[in-house]
């Protein structure tokens, strides 16, 4: 958009459609987090669970017109089975090895799962045409798509913080995140914790992905770009931190945004790895304060 026609409603619009856009980030932030915090392994196959959960939704709501909104638990079911799997058989082995070993081994999963998607479903872009209108609040135009996605973002991030606070399940999985080896001391199946933390991580992705699929188009090979973003999330609001993470999203959300006023579309994308670098270079423990939850 050219600067001659930027106005405080503009901005004011920006801000708020990033706010929104940032409750999906942090959903899929939130994900690559606990995979992290768990196993403290980096994901880099998470942005290909994203994609996968987004053409889910896209072939449901096209072969069987299915609500996408309907489409989601079987995203976030079909993924947490996906992702539980991968981890007993194969990202099992490299759980407490350097985190290289981990990189390396999710970058191949990532690679094939992308494989299978060009092979499957070519490298057209798609996308889910759903609730394409807009609600104006006070002169401020805003997609009815993003309100309802960054409303079921938040119930996701909201019923997953629960769980992790008021569970059993929840307080093995940080438990075994705190001290793996006083976990096990205790009687936890700390296998089953990961498996559960990995499955529970994709199904994050999934949601994240099938939501986005209603605002953005999704090809096979984007995977990588919202793996980059969850990367800058986790260390922009420190790793293991789940409130640093959902202010960090948010600030890229908005930071997209307000960016897409000044830059090109394809500029944008690089914002998040500014935001990467620049939180390495000048606060890499994360940028906001708090204990690691």
């Amino acid at each position: 958009m050219a600067t001659d026609f930027i106005t405080l409603t503009n901005v004011v619009q920006m801000v708020v459609s990033g706010l929104l856009l940032g409750g999906v980030y942090a959903l899929v932030g939130l994900g690559l987090t606990l995979a992290f915090g768990v196993m403290k392994i980096i994901n880099m196959a998470h942005g290909e669970f994203l994609m996968l959960g987004g053409y889910l939704t896209f072939w449901l709501f096209t072969l069987a017109n299915l609500n996408p909104l309907l489409s989601l638990p079987i995203s976030m079911v079909a993924l947490f089975g996906l992702g539980g799997l991968l981890q007993h058989t194969i990202v099992r082995r490299v759980v407490g090895k350097p985190e290289l070993t981990s990189k390396l081994l999710t970058f191949g999963i990532g690679i094939a799962i992308v494989g299978f998607a060009l092979t499957a479903w070519s490298s057209d872009y798609r996308s889910v045409p759903y609730l394409s209108t807009a609600v104006d609040v006070g002169g401020v135009r805003l997609s009815t798509t993003r309100l309802l996605a960054f409303a079921v973002a938040m119930a996701t991030s909201g019923a997953f913080y629960a769980f992790l606070r008021f569970t059993r399940g929840g307080h093995a999985i940080r438990a075994t995140a705190q001290l793996r080896e006083l976990a096990l001391v205790c009687g936890i199946n700390v296998w089953r914790v990961h498996v559960i933390a990995f499955g529970l991580s994709a199904s994050l992705a999934a949601i994240g992905g099938s939501l986005l699929s209603m605002m953005f188009t999704i090809y096979p090979e984007m995977g990588i770009t919202f793996t980059i973003k969850a990367f800058a999330i986790i260390i922009m609001g420190g790793a293991g931190n789940f409130l640093g993470a959902f202010l960090a999203a948010m600030l890229l959300g908005v930071a997209e945004t307000v960016g897409s006023l000044f830059v090109t579309a394809q500029a944008v994308e690089a914002i998040a790895f500014i935001l990467l670098i620049g939180t390495l270079l000048v606060r890499p423990t994360g940028l906001f304060f708090g204990e690691r939850e």
